[in-house]
């Protein structure tokens, strides 16, 4: 199935074909069929000459009824656009025109209607010249008349060959089905009806209705009036839902899969202005417009990011820039664009690459303009000149950002963000998509691999992050040198990371990258804290040492330790006693902070010895009788019994002695 929609000036017919074309009624209204005029959106339906089957969204074409008819034409893939032989090109012909090509509408057919009431080469001539200035280009026209028939088959002919042309949406695209219609049926319950453009819904599955975000399971689907099991986009449904009440769901809200778009009130975007005064790049964007996408619309506040970019300037991405708005002659302009953030009054559900429809309803001229969304979660230009350098990154970007743009922006991202926003990014398991990847509307893949649980990030601002990660931990050693470390809540804060998973990858280098020569000590999380970590260490992957020795350590505590050296020199094994330490400056945060640096051997809280006390201790039991007793050990170290025993549970808890079961030791 493909679903189109009518488009063109009131009372040209447009209804009047679609009845002709399917033999149904699209006004669905009495009032609208008293009158003759389409008020709100009309849906019929036919089969082709080919079997297939095709959908129209019938659309109002009187100037007060435009946001119904751009609730029509936002969700389908194409227009029938019609224009009266007997009257030409009108303003509604031209306003409808601009907003297709500006939610993106590439694929269209020209009926030119009442081909029995004038002749109608000269509007096809007319309308053709506007098509083809616009995002339609070189579209088929047919001239036809609803009551005498002429043209009918030629017309069934040429839908079938727009209909074969129309690009074919991946079915396992996420849904969004902005709901047009919706009522209550006895007995049944809340209605939805709308255009799937893409996905695949099925009886029994959940979705969310937005903004509430409250879950509506499906309990009925039907498509052109018949049950289905389940449908895949495009397709017009109507859907019975469970657990929402009839008078929640209302024209503009979306049922969409749950975690697979973002909800979002602040968007980037970037506008076609146009290619004709007063919009070559010199007039001002308004304070306030109305956007539509879907069958929503809402408030938006714009706030330019630098200045737009004149028609016929060289686009910043090296993409051609997009095409201007119809003109009456002459050949297709590049448009004028700029960058500018909105902020919406009701959060939408949208993905990076969206078109989205801006339009200001009391401007006289009813000008329409056309935005692509560049990110759905922007963040904050609060700084001085912060505006105008996101409107210079933004220019560069493609209107269908990748997931490396999306990293350098945010620096991390969580891949189930990133799938949020539209793109794609992941290793080897989304590999099959890769030959849709012309078809689907997200970003192409990147091999990406999480630095942590599901956290994507920049390369550049990892890197960044792991120097100032560094850079903290060394000033945080040199406020407090006698700390056991930097606390990893501290750091996160200092750095600003949202998740502690980051600040643990952060401080655990991949062993399989070389050491970076110019950073003199990278850091290591251990025991709960950061320290720094010696890059000779690093690079010889041997077990990690704390690095500033005694440089990092107060001359008090230096000369301390530089005299309990002195007295082991003597006697290896003879501990200071708790007076002479005390003596020596060297409380309890001293002894630990010099053992953290290597220049004592911490053996008990009262215990010290020098670096290397344990392997001469070692070297010396081993000549004895094994296995040896404490008196024994005692008397061949030299030492008393305050210093034997603390020594030996050391040397017990290090592996290097065996406790036995008579108290005696030996060693391994």
């Amino acid at each position: 199935m493909q679903v189109i929609a009518t488009a063109g000036h009131v009372d040209h017919g447009k209804s009047a074909l679609v009845r002709a074309l399917t033999g149904m009624e699209p006004d669905r209204w009495a009032e609208e069929r008293r009158r003759g005029l389409t008020i709100d959106l009309g849906f019929a339906w036919m089969t082709l000459p080919g079997g297939e089957r095709l959908a129209f969204v019938d659309v109002p074409g009187h100037e007060r009824f435009v946001p119904n008819m751009l609730a029509g034409v936002g969700p389908v893939p194409a227009v029938l656009v019609v224009v009266a032989a007997d009257g030409g090109w009108m303003p509604q012909s031209a306003e409808h025109l601009a907003a297709i090509d500006a939610v993106g509408i590439r694929h269209g057919l020209l009926a030119v209607t009442r081909a029995d009431l004038a002749d109608p080469g000269p509007a096809m001539r007319q309308a053709l010249g506007h098509l083809a200035r616009s995002g339609l280009g070189q579209a088929e026209a047919v001239a036809v008349s609803a009551v005498t028939g002429e043209g009918l088959p030629e017309l069934r002919a040429a839908l079938a060959r727009l209909v074969a042309a129309l690009p074919v949406p991946d079915a396992r695209d996420p849904v969004r089905l902005w709901v047009d219609r919706s009522f209550s049926i006895r007995g049944s319950g809340t209605v939805v009806t709308g255009t799937l453009p893409a996905g695949t819904i099925a009886t029994g599955q959940e979705l969310l209705l937005t903004p509430s975000m409250r879950p509506a399971r499906i309990r009925g689907l039907e498509t052109l009036n018949e049950r289905a099991a389940s449908v895949t986009g495009v397709a017009r449904v109507a859907l019975n839902l469970r657990g929402i009440p009839a008078d929640v769901p209302a024209r503009g809200m979306a049922l969409v899969d749950a975690g697979r778009w973002t909800m979002t009130k602040l968007i980037d975007v970037r506008i076609s202005l146009g290619s004709s005064p007063p919009w070559s790049g010199t007039a001002r964007l308004p304070e306030e417009t109305t956007l539509h996408i879907g069958s929503a619309r809402t408030l938006a506040r714009i706030l330019p990011l630098g200045p737009p970019v004149p028609s016929g300037a060289p686009s910043p991405s090296g993409a051609p820039s997009p095409s201007g708005a119809p003109s009456p002659s002459g050949p297709p302009e590049p448009a004028a664009t700029a960058i500018a953030r909105l902020t919406l009054r009701d959060a939408l559900p949208l993905h990076v690459g969206d078109r989205v429809l801006l339009r200001d309803p009391g401007r006289a001229d009813g000008r329409i303009l056309g935005a692509t969304v560049l990110d759905v979660a922007p963040p904050a230009v609060a700084r001085r000149g912060a505006a105008a350098a996101a409107g210079r990154e933004l220019a560069a970007w493609p209107d269908h950002p990748s997931t490396a743009d999306l990293l350098r922006r945010h620096g991390l991202l969580r891949a189930g963000a990133l799938a949020a926003m539209g793109v794609t990014a992941g290793p080897a398991p989304l590999a099959p998509l890769a030959p849709l990847a012309p078809l689907a509307p997200l970003a192409p893949l990147a091999p990406l691999a999480p630095v942590a649980g599901d956290w994507l990030a920049d390369p550049a601002r990892w890197a960044d992050l792991r120097r100032r990660l560094a850079e903290a931990v060394a000033a945080h050693a040199r406020s407090d040198p006698l700390a056991i470390g930097m606390s990893p809540e501290a750091a996160r804060a200092a750095l600003g990371v949202p998740d502690r998973t980051l600040l643990e990858a952060l401080a655990r280098p991949p062993l399989d990258l070389p050491a970076d020569p110019a950073a003199p000590a990278q850091v290591q999380l251990t025991g709960g804290y950061l320290r720094l970590v010696p890059q000779e260490s690093l690079e010889h992957r041997e077990p990690r040492k704390l690095a500033g020795p005694a440089s990092s350590l107060p001359p008090r505590v230096v000369s301390g330790i530089r005299a309990v050296l002195a007295d082991l020199a003597r006697a290896p094994f003879m501990a200071p006693e708790a007076g002479r330490l005390e003596g020596l400056g060297l409380d309890q945060r001293a002894l630990a902070a010099a053992a953290r640096a290597g220049l004592l051997l911490r053996v008990s809280d009262q215990i010290v010895l020098a670096p290397g006390a344990e392997a001469e201790a070692a070297h010396i039991l081993a000549r004895l009788p094994q296995p040896f007793t404490t008196g024994e050990a005692r008397q061949a170290l030299e030492t008393t019994r305050r210093v034997a025993i603390p020594l030996l549970e050391y040397l017990d808890r290090a592996r290097i002695t065996q406790r036995l079961p008579d108290d005696r030791r030996r060693i391994r």
